[in-house]
């Protein structure tokens, strides 16, 4: 047994601390676009904290944020007294 480890500790990749300002777009099933702040960034995601209760589990979006743009899935969300916190997959 890992020692220091996070109990159901998913992550495939280690995260950095990231800061700034994420554009989000989707269709839902009517084009969406919200803003949200960055929280931080793996090689192959990045998780954001905003206020958009429409952004569902699985969907696909188009993100820009400092560190790049593209698409992404969004792989959960977890409602937070300050907002909604949600983790993307960049699809390459």
């Amino acid at each position: 047994m890992k020692t220091g480890a996070a109990i159901g500790e998913k992550r495939r990749e280690p995260r950095r601390k990231a800061s700034g300002g994420v554009r989000v777009r989707f269709h839902n099933p009517q084009p969406m676009e919200f803003e949200g702040s960055l929280i931080d960034l793996s090689l192959g995601g990045f998780r954001i904290l905003h206020d958009c209760p429409s952004l569902e589990s699985g969907a696909i979006v188009e993100f820009s944020h400092s560190a790049g743009a593209g698409r992404a899935r969004v792989m959960w969300n977890r409602v937070l007294g300050n907002g909604i916190e949600t983790g993307f997959l960049v699809i390459p």
